[in-house]
């Protein structure tokens, strides 16, 4: 190796000084360690033999000349704070900091775990690799959701084209009585598509968002890995790790809501029998007749009134319109969690940090499905065997208040929202206030809801054994409905059953 120069001795002006023996003058800095030596006590930086293997690799430059350097090195930060004459050798795992040789035995980090800073940093670029793996991932995951979605709006623009072919096909037979009911009901059916589009639309819309944020956030990790730097790799991954860790949660499935006619079709081709005994009769009135003449004889109570619940219906013919609505994470209340398929939702006595949204509910411990329903026929079950003394189940608006314990918040309270509800040994249904005791016989471990959103009727059951009424609701809706829980204690999980 070249002998350094001397040329600050050789002129009387004072030079670098060992680290190790100030007395005695610097011969050659190493700028990873930021210290000078003396040519004694570089020898362990030396490739000779007797050179310690944990120096190897470290630059050496005569003490002289990479004195400027050295000075740079030190004012970007590479210098222990606590120990100002010691460099950051070392990066703590526990503190997330870079310290120097001194720290775990004399200093603040004595005992905790430390790591030469290449050694942490290699460990932190193994782990972005990985966790980039897992946004493209993600990245996929979103993009499936908009096919999904796309295909769920072909497939409904052809239903309905071919619903209004096959309708112009029955108003030929009765032409001049007909001719204003086929524009009615091509409306209606205009309505209900253009509706559901909107949603789709919305939908995609969010998931193209995502997309927008993963890649941006992708390149700032990229940025991370790529710092040659290793300190300033770990403190900008340490600046970032709260966010990264958020960004780990898995995408979210986005299941379209089926949406079909066939109801239509079926109360058309049966009207063509009887056709001028019925137009006196508006659309929605003669479709609902058709649809729950069957299903609903004992739910024609008048609002207010005490129900024995008694009778039973047939829970096959619910089953027929089964959903499994999952909960919307950013209307959870922050002292809610949700299960990882979002379908459970359960009491947690310590507050959750959870990003800010004004969708979240911040008083009251409610959540919303994420699953709007806005047209069609629509049943979910509800499981309350572990739900406690306090529940409500329900339905409402997006449009419900979201902060503050206000009626305008509360599920029931409000024109915005309906359910039922138990605290301690008492059942009541609840809409704008107002309350109808519930006479129940035994408590249910599972609830039944049913919704058919054109004829305005939203149904409860006890579904726990065999399937008996509990309270129906009737109204015209004008926005979608989103499923609704709150709870008081407990869990409460909404039943798989598609």
């Amino acid at each position: 190796m070249a002998q350094p120069e001397r040329g600050a001795a050789a002129r009387g002006e004072p030079g670098p000084r060992c680290e190790l023996c100030p007395a005695g003058a610097a011969e050659w800095s190493c700028l990873t360690c930021l210290a000078s030596y003396c040519g004694a006590h570089v020898r362990p930086h030396l490739g000779e033999p007797g050179g310690a293997p944990a120096f190897r690799g470290h630059r050496l430059g005569p003490a002289g000349e990479a004195a400027a350097e050295l000075r740079a090195l030190r004012e970007r930060g590479r210098w222990c704070p606590e120990h100002r004459e010691r460099p950051l050798e070392l990066f703590c795992a526990d503190c997330a900091l870079c310290v120097c040789a001194l720290c775990p035995v004399l200093g603040a980090h004595r005992g905790h775990r430390v790591s030469l800073v290449g050694q942490a940093a290699q460990g932190t670029k193994e782990f972005m690799t990985t966790y980039l793996k897992e946004l493209d991932l993600k990245k996929k995951q979103e993009v499936g959701n908009i096919r999904h979605i796309e295909q769920a709006v072909n497939d409904l623009k052809a239903h309905a084209s071919a619903s209004k072919a096959s309708l112009a096909g029955k108003f030929t037979e009765l032409r001049l009585l007909l001719d204003e009911e086929e524009r009615l009901t091509k409306k209606f059916i205009n309505e209900k598509t253009q509706r559901a589009l909107m949603m789709y639309e919305q939908q995609t819309e969010t998931c193209q968002e995502r997309i927008q944020i993963i890649e941006s956030f992708s390149d700032r990790v990229r940025q991370i890995q790529q710092r040659s730097d290793p300190i300033q790799l770990l403190q900008d991954y340490t600046a970032s790790e709260k966010e990264i860790q958020q960004q780990r949660a898995p995408a979210e499935q986005w299941h379209p809501v089926p949406m079909s006619f066939e109801h239509v079709m079926n109360h058309y081709r049966g009207l063509a029998r009887a056709m001028q005994s019925v137009l006196q009769k508006p659309l929605e009135a003669r479709l609902k007749e058709d649809i729950f003449s069957s299903l609903n004889a004992t739910s024609k109570k008048e609002p207010g009134a005490l129900l024995k619940t008694t009778s039973t219906v047939d829970r096959s013919l619910f089953l027929k319109h089964a959903r499994s609505p999952t909960l919307e994470y950013n209307s959870l209340h922050p002292r809610l969690s949700l299960s990882e398929d979002r379908l459970t939702v359960s009491c947690s006595w310590r507050r959750k940090f959870y990003p800010s949204s004004p969708q979240r509910f911040d008083k009251l411990w409610q959540v919303l499905s994420k699953d709007a329903f806005f047209s069609g026929s629509h049943y979910w079950e509800v499981d309350v065997l572990h739900a406690g003394q306090g529940w409500w189940i329900g339905a409402a608006y997006p449009s419900i208040k979201r902060h503050g314990d206000s009626e305008t918040c509360r599920l029931g309270w409000n024109r915005a929202s309906w359910c039922i509800k138990r605290f301690d040994l008492e059942y009541w249904a609840f809409h704008k206030g107002e309350r109808t005791l519930i006479l129940i016989d035994d408590d249910p471990e599972r609830i039944g809801v049913f919704l058919d959103y054109e004829a305005g009727i939203l149904s409860f059951y006890n579904v726990t054994d065999g399937m008996v009424h509990l309270h129906t609701f009737r109204c015209k809706f004008t926005e979608p409905l989103y499923p609704a829980l709150r709870l008081w204690e407990g869990a409460i999980t909404i039943c798989k059953l598609t």
